[in-house]
């Protein structure tokens, strides 16, 4: 049951489908927040109180405003399988490439500005800005054309290094506390469950606006 006094806080979320999505999902719902889940397949996730499916297109700013308006803020996680879009430009595939993620944060700028949304957090393989040895070159230009487009916008931005995700996590593991999860689980889950809390307390408390994060490293942010 919600408490009445807890603020109204909805939170659109793209990249349910990966593990930290499901981590997300788990701690913003703990939280009485209410989410919603930004898919392709709208039957992709089982119904639970506070948690809302809509579809949309990561690629086109009409369909972002459409699928953000009246919400607090917007997650999205670049490197989630399952992104939702139907551009007829960009080849489908399990996870966004550098071009891509730089085509798609262009339209989340625009969509949430004219959807009046001012808070979004970006999750994505921005250690590459940190680390010049990195042998990426292609990806910290993309990292540096998010970060750069970002800051020319009037939105409350967060990036936020993506933690190392494990295949086939699910908000159903990150529910509820199991006795009986599979051998080598429970780091990653804690590892995941870190950054969920992160961000969910860097939305409550507004923190780090404007700034790139890491939650993963011993030292915290």
């Amino acid at each position: 049951m919600k408490n009445a006094e807890t603020p109204a806080v909805k939170v659109v979320l793209y990249g349910a489908m990966g593990s930290l999505g499901g981590a997300l999902m788990a701690e913003l719902l703990r939280r009485q927040h209410e989410v919603i889940a930004i898919l392709d397949d709208l039957t992709a996730l089982a119904p639970r109180p506070g948690l809302r499916t809509k579809s949309g297109d990561l690629f086109d700013a009409e369909r972002v405003n459409q699928s953000v308006a009246g919400s607090s803020a917007v997650i999205c996680l670049l490197d989630a399988p399952g992104l939702p879009f139907s551009s007829d430009h960009i080849e489908k595939s399990v996870l966004l490439g550098p071009v891509e993620q730089v085509l798609a944060v262009d339209a989340l700028i625009d969509g949430l500005q004219s959807a009046g949304v001012p808070r979004l957090f970006v999750v994505g393989d921005f250690a590459v800005l940190d680390e010049p040895d990195l042998d990426d070159r292609l990806q910290r230009h993309a990292a540096e054309e998010i970060r750069e487009a970002l800051q020319s916008s009037p939105l409350q931005w967060t990036l936020v290094n993506a933690p190392r995700g494990v295949a086939g996590l699910t908000i159903e593991h990150f529910s509820q506390v199991s006795h009986s999860l599979e051998p080598g689980l429970a780091e990653p889950l804690e590892r995941l469950n870190r950054v969920a809390v992160g961000i969910a307390d860097e939305l409550r408390l507004n923190l780090h606006v404007g700034q790139h994060v890491n939650f993963v490293a011993a030292s915290g942010t």
